[in-house]
C-alpha cells in the first residue's frame, strides 16, 4: 500500500481496460449527464466506497476515474488502505480517457 494515490497516464489506463481491468466511473449523474458515459465503466457512488471494496476481488486490476484526480484520488486512497494491490486512477479524469480513444456515449444532458 502506497502513501500517494497512483496515478496512471489515460494510454497506460486504456491498455489496462483492454487488458481487462475494471473500470470504475465516480462521477456524480450530473457529471455523466453533461459530459457522456463510459459504457463499460461500472458507477459507483463515492460515498458507496465501503460496500464496492467489499464486493471486490482486492487482486483486481482496477482502474477509477472522475472528472479529476481530486473525484477519484478519495476513492482509490481508501482501497488502497484496505489491502487492494492494483489500483489507480486517471490522470485527467474522464476527458483524457476519452481522449486516449475510448469510446464514450454522447452526454445526454439530464442527469439520471
Amino acid at each position: 500500500m502506497s502513501a500517494v494515490s497512483p496515478i496512471t497516464a489515460a494510454a497506460a489506463a486504456r491498455s489496462l481496460i483492454e487488458g481487462g481491468a475494471l473500470l470504475v466511473d465516480v462521477r456524480s449523474s450530473g457529471g455523466r449527464a453533461s459530459a457522456g458515459a463510459i459504457p463499460q465503466a461500472l458507477v459507483v457512488a463515492k460515498d458507496d466506497v465501503a460496500s464496492f471494496a467489499q464486493s471486490q476481488d482486492p487482486d483486481r486490476e482496477i482502474v477509477v476515474f472522475c472528472g479529476s484526480t481530486d473525484g477519484s484520488g478519495p476513492f482509490v486512497d481508501y482501497l488502497d488502505a484496505h489491502g487492494f494491490f492494483a489500483v489507480s486512477h486517471v490522470d485527467g479524469g474522464f476527458d483524457a480517457l476519452t481522449s486516449s480513444g475510448l469510446a464514450a456515449d454522447a452526454p445526454t444532458g439530464q442527469p439520471g
